[in-house]
């Protein structure tokens, strides 16, 4: 049986913390004003929404100038979901039971469809459109389970849009390329706080992508479980934080046919993924113009470390330290979605320092967070024990703290309080520097 999200991220050393937000002002209707909820668009199976599907609600806010926020309730949505506007927001209730699920095999879709991808996923994301999130629910293309497909390509997410986020989701695939953002030109795709599973290259983005926080299962014996292409532009890169890698016995890596350049930063790999590096396989139509572009910082593996994932960042252009490696860095300063996270959530979430952070200067700071979708009240916990006791509240997304100890961990957490309830958050933590260097002793993913 599939862990639960939560139960997932807990075993990486990741807290389950909840939150997000984005606070749009809707235009009210039946559903809005019954629940209070801070959305445009209820999608409810039950009948209890504006729209029992997700299709539907999509393409009723067709005609909107502005941005739109779904919220899909819990429920098992078998349909195909085609994202033609840009600025729309899909936002589950639950992300173990807002379900988007359909079988559909990449061949048998082009076959019928002249050769072309739209269509052929789950959740499908338009050429030329920008700013498309996805939040809290689990996207599966179960075609391989129910098929015996399970090497062949079955997209749960397609898209050749770009600013494309996926925060807080499952993405799973019973075939290859679970994950296939391909706008190889200006695509950038941010995720966080995810999990994804499949077959063959099944996170494979083109262009710019950083992801954080975040599960992998790969069942993709021989070949890889995260592939990129970065040749369209020398800058382009693929960045993952704080992140674990687990899979079936033997599972490798990475590998890129075209020009590509990883960046691993404080990962953690189980003890069944293959001693192989990131290679170029045959089927490659070129050499890659720019060489070897495959870069590590404290990776390590459980039962013992490879060589080939030893730290060497001072190889990559201009020699950037871990400390660097940030979103902005990522997209080149075009984007830094972490600057202003919507608020989609029903709890906190996305903190700063980040979570695991180990350069937090003692003395005066500031703890900042993104809230709860209906949050009136915040209540912060801070110590150096878990559960750290409250220290105060406050209605903004800040908190001032002073007289931290230097080469301390402190832990913490915000509640969020909303008309109806106290919404617990998940615990954070954060290493103190002695003043003069970084705290080197973070405590690694588990």
């Amino acid at each position: 049986m599939r862990r639960s999200r939560y139960e997932q991220l807990a075993r990486i050393g990741l807290s389950a913390t909840r939150g997000l937000c984005w606070f749009l002002i809707s235009i009210a209707s039946v559903a809005y004003a019954a629940s209070g909820e801070k959305v445009d668009i209820i999608v409810d199976a039950g009948g209890k929404g504006d729209f029992r599907s997700i299709q539907e609600a999509l393409d009723s806010s067709s005609h909107r100038k502005t941005p739109v926020v779904i919220l899909i309730r819990n429920g098992m949505y078998n349909e195909k979901v085609l994202i033609r506007r840009s600025h729309v927001t899909l936002v589950g209730e639950d992300c173990d039971s807002t379900r988007i699920v359909y079988a559909e095999l990449r061949e048998n879709w082009n076959r019928t469809h002249h050769g072309s991808d739209w269509g052929s996923a789950v959740v499908n994301i338009d050429t030329g459109t920008t700013d498309i999130t996805l939040v809290n629910l689990t996207v599966y293309n179960n075609h391989g389970s129910l098929y015996g497909t399970e090497r062949k390509h079955s997209f749960a997410v397609r898209g050749a849009g770009t600013r494309i986020m996926i925060l807080y989701c499952s993405i799973i695939s019973d075939g290859g390329d679970a994950l296939s953002l391909w706008n190889r030109e200006n695509g950038m795709y941010y995720h966080a706080n995810c999990y994804f599973e499949g077959w063959v290259d099944y996170v494979c983005p083109r262009g710019w992508c950083y992801i954080t926080d975040s599960r992998f299962f790969g069942h993709n014996t021989p070949s890889a479980s995260i592939w990129h292409d970065g040749s369209y532009d020398r800058n382009q890169k693929f960045v993952i934080t704080n992140s674990y890698f687990d899979g079936v016995a033997g599972f490798p890596l990475g590998r890129n046919h075209l020009d590509a350049q990883f960046y691993l930063i404080d990962c953690r790999f189980s003890a069944n993924m293959a001693d192989r590096p990131f290679y170029r396989p045959p089927s490659s139509p070129r050499p890659w113009q720019w060489g070897d572009r495959h870069y590590f910082y404290n990776c390590h593996r459980d039962g013992g470390d490879f060589a080939w994932f030893k730290d060497n960042l001072e190889r990559a252009e201009g020699s950037p330290a871990a400390d660097d490696i940030t979103v902005r860095w990522t997209f080149d300063g075009k984007w830094d979605p972490e600057a202003s996270l919507p608020a989609l959530l029903p709890f906190a979430c996305f903190p700063s320092p980040k979570n695991l952070a180990r350069t937090v200067h003692p003395g005066r700071d500031t703890l900042r967070w993104t809230a709860g979708r209906n949050t009136i009240l915040h209540i912060v916990h801070l110590g150096l024990t878990d559960p750290p006791p409250a220290v105060g509240k406050v209605t903004n997304t800040e908190f001032e703290v002073s007289a931290l100890k230097p080469a301390s961990t402190y832990y913490w957490r915000v509640d969020e309080v909303t008309e109806s309830d106290t919404i617990a958050g998940g615990v954070w933590s954060f290493g103190t520097t002695t003043g003069d260097r970084p705290n080197l002793g973070k405590e690694p993913i588990k």
